[in-house]
């Protein structure tokens, strides 16, 4: 059974328009259930272990050990500990504030 030429020429453009359509009705789809209430995401889980991880690394333990005493992955581990890191306390706000001022 031989296919004609413009069937071959047309097919990837089928295939684009049908996939075009899919993305659409999933999009509506999507919509619909956030309207409802229904669509609402994965709740984060390094929410509920930041302050045992943060209290279990001053405590002294290794990022495997903390990982692994509540059930994570140890990129999260590390994750929660550069954020903390990260956070100014408020000793060091304070200090930031005052080594910014400039003096003309």
């Amino acid at each position: 059974m031989q296919v004609p030429y413009c069937a071959l020429c047309s097919a990837p453009h089928n295939a684009q328009f049908e996939r075009e359509m899919m993305l659409e009705r999933q999009r509506e789809g999507v919509l619909k259930a956030k309207t409802a209430g229904k669509y609402k995401g994965r709740k984060p889980i390094a929410s509920d272990h930041r302050q045992n991880v943060i209290r279990l690394a001053a405590e002294g333990a290794t990022k495997a050990n903390v990982a692994s005493q509540l059930t994570i992955g140890e990129a999260t581990v590390y994750r929660i500990l550069a954020a903390q890191k990260s956070r100014p306390s408020p000793k060091n706000v304070k200090l930031a504030k005052k080594s910014s001022r400039r003096d003309f």
